[in-house]
């Protein structure tokens, strides 16, 4: 039987590391909202520059004056995301059709929890699999870096929420192209009715009834999804961001997606060793990075006391 479609330190596709990534934007919030650029092992910096005032009409012999310029920059370095699971030692004895089925079985949930992983990692700064606050929070995650710009959630004014964040956006120069919603904010947006008592009310909002996830709200980009109430560590309870998704916010992935098939050991630190069990590990590692490249550009709605 043939048994070389997985081989240990065996590296994902191409073309599987683009469907990988795809179904990571179908599951992460941040990558459904920001563009997506690829990041080398040594990290790089993204500058952000910034011309303060107007220009200048200049007559004949006047004196040209001077402007204002700032130059600061973010360096996005990626980090190391593994996820591992044990199966049967009959993987290894399949045909190599049934072995590329439990490759993209793996694949399948390794993309959902990796997308998963990313998301509380910055949304959050949470350390995804303990869900305690990560080194990274206070320097790179929304929960640590936007602390200014937070708006008190209130469920019968969700939508004045968005908008009072969307106004503390624009208010410093900034534009919103895009809108990351929980669950209950996308809930309570359904619930909001408007009409006379006497009468039957009409759903203010009705794209998001019976639980519906549309792609786009008045004309920002939408993206709804549960990591933004991830309980852990520090972490804020956020019903939904506002900002400048497209420019200000960049993740990437650098390189391969390395797969592993380990026979021996207890890599996964459970206590039980592979061979005395009849299993096998696989394990698969993600290196990925972002950075928010300006603060003033996003604003949170978050749950206060």
């Amino acid at each position: 039987m043939a048994n070389n479609a997985l081989q240990a330190g065996t590296l994902f596709t191409p073309e599987l590391v683009t469907e990988l990534f795809n179904k990571v934007q179908g599951t992460s919030v941040l990558a459904k909202l920001s563009g997506q650029t690829p990041i080398p092992f040594n990290g790089t910096e993204q500058f952000v520059f910034n011309l303060e005032g107007n220009a200048q009409i200049v007559g004949e012999g006047e004196q040209k004056s001077a402007g204002k310029a700032t130059l600061t920059s973010k360096v996005i370095k990626p980090l190391k995301f593994v996820y591992q699971a044990r199966v049967s030692d009959e993987f290894k004895l399949a045909t190599e059709e049934k072995q590329i089925q439990y490759l993209q079985a793996f694949s399948d949930g390794f993309a959902k929890k990796i997308a998963e992983a990313f998301d509380i990692a910055a949304l959050h700064g949470l350390e995804p699999k303990s869900l305690t606050d990560a080194s990274f929070k206070a320097t790179n995650s929304f929960d640590g870096q936007i602390t200014g710009n937070a708006e008190k959630y209130d469920a019968a004014k969700i939508d004045e929420n968005i908008e009072t964040a969307i106004r503390m956006v624009t208010a410093k120069g900034g534009v919103v192209n895009g809108l990351a919603l929980s669950p209950e904010g996308g809930q309570a947006l359904a619930a909001m009715k408007v009409g006379d008592e006497n009468t039957n009310k009409t759903p203010l909002y009705p794209e998001f009834k019976f639980g519906q996830t549309p792609d786009n709200f008045y004309g920002m980009n939408l993206g709804i999804n549960r990591n933004l109430t991830v309980k852990g560590g520090t972490a804020k309870t956020d019903h939904a961001i506002v900002g400048d998704f497209q420019n200000a916010f960049k993740w990437g992935y650098a390189g391969n997606i390395p797969l592993e098939v380990i026979e021996y050991g207890d890599p996964d630190g459970v206590g039980r060793d592979l061979k005395a069990f009849n299993e096998v590990c696989l394990r698969a590692e993600a290196f990925i990075g972002w950075g928010i490249l300006d603060t003033d550009a996003f604003a949170r709605v978050e749950v206060q006391a």
